[in-house]
């Protein structure tokens, strides 16, 4: 071999053409790997929620959704502007704090990532949204409620799942048409989530006739209710509605049967709709009092819902909570309008997600004009031997 090397002038060109009509082409299939590599763009996006603290547990299930999505669509080797697109997360943790929030929203700006799923809680997203605004990105929640959160209109704001006012309405709806329950007693966790839903629930409910009894106070960090419930106790209330999350709902629950409350009916909104409250209340039957409500059809219910849940379970067992089916929707939405632009760049493509129109795993999403989910659904939960079923 090392003889064709030192041919001369025509000798050496008469060599290289015979052998590029021989049988061995290793010089043009080593030269395939390159050509496609300079072809291929990673794009990264981002996804933002509480993966430490006492909310990790809803953190790592939103993320879980987004790695599934990312996955399933690398799968289909899509291109978009000629390139073939490799996308990956850049996950970031917000503590489920205002302040770490924003924090990670302008790292993320600052990283120039493509889109931002994310966050989990209100109190977080809210501020993050106008920082993307500021710098251009646009952001899809699958979990955060606070109807607050759409009122700017921000043109990178959208949310695939209904707001409070129409979970915390459709609980009031049910605890007095429903039930025929005449008193109740509000707690919140003074956050952005909670203190809205429950505004909206003491609405709808003192329209409907319910008398709001007492209204108590409390955070997000708290585990000792003790206090609070022993002055509701008092103003025997038919029902408490908790404005909060299930860290603070699951202890609420076994300190109301040490109260003797064992018989007073327990509402929230999704904060407390998951898997995790039946291990908090840790076998206190007031679980069975739970009344809780989700932005969403029933994993049942939803068009994709049944064989992607199992194929979740498979990827990450009994890490399901509540919102990943929504992540993984709000992935492939922001993807969704990148095809339909034909750019990975927010510049390009941001105006495309106020035209989706996706079928997605939870519902078929579009938006309203200031970003909204068009058409949400609101699925009503109890706890039957422990376990999350719906009303149906």
């Amino acid at each position: 071999m090392r003889s064709r090397f030192v041919l001369g002038g025509i000798a050496a060109a008469v060599v290289l053409v015979l052998a590029g009509c021989g049988k061995k082409e290793e010089p043009a299939k080593a030269a395939a790997p390159a050509a496609a590599a300079s072809t291929e763009a990673v794009v990264k996006i981002g996804h933002v929620a509480p993966i430490s603290g006492a909310q990790a547990h809803y953190g790592k299930d939103n993320e879980n959704g987004v790695r599934m999505a990312i996955e399933d669509l690398n799968a289909q080797g899509i291109t978009i502007g000629g390139k073939k697109i490799k996308f990956e997360i850049q996950a970031e943790d917000d503590a489920a704090d205002p302040k770490q929030g924003t924090a990670a929203a302008q790292k993320l700006c600052d990283a120039k990532v493509a889109g931002v799923v994310g966050h989990l809680n209100s109190g977080t997203t809210i501020p993050a949204s106008k920082v993307y605004n500021d710098c251009g990105i646009p952001h899809v929640t699958g979990a955060a409620t606070n109807p607050t959160l759409t009122k700017p209109a921000y043109k990178t704001t959208y949310r695939i799942i209904a707001n409070d006012n129409a979970l915390g309405a459709a609980l009031a709806i049910y605890a007095a048409e429903n039930l025929k329950l005449k008193k109740v007693a509000i707690v919140d966790d003074r956050t952005a989530y909670g203190q809205g839903v429950a505004e909206v629930f003491k609405r709808v409910a003192t329209e409907k006739g319910m008398q709001v009894v007492d209204e108590q106070f409390t955070t997000d960090k708290a585990t000792d209710f003790m206090a609070i419930l022993t002055a509701i106790k008092g103003k025997k209330p038919d029902a408490i509605f908790y404005g909060g999350m299930d860290p603070q709902a699951g202890p609420m629950l076994r300190q109301m049967e040490q109260l003797g409350l064992s018989k007073v009916k327990y509402f929230g909104g999704d904060g407390i709709c998951t898997a995790e409250i039946a291990k908090l209340a840790a076998g206190a039957k007031t679980l069975g009092n739970v009344v809780c409500a989700e932005g969403g059809a029933s994993l049942g219910k939803m068009p994709g819902g049944k064989a992607w849940k199992e194929k979740y379970d498979t990827k990450y067992p009994n890490q399901f909570q509540v919102y990943s089916p929504y992540t993984y929707d709000a992935t492939f939405v922001l993807v969704d309008a990148m095809k339909r632009a034909d750019s990975t760049d927010p510049k390009v493509y941001t105006a495309k997600l106020a035209e989706t129109n996706f079928k997605g795993i939870t519902a078929e999403i579009a938006f309203e004009a200031n970003g909204e989910l068009k058409n949400p659904a609101t699925t009503l939960y109890l706890y039957k031997d422990g376990k999350k079923t719906p009303i149906e």
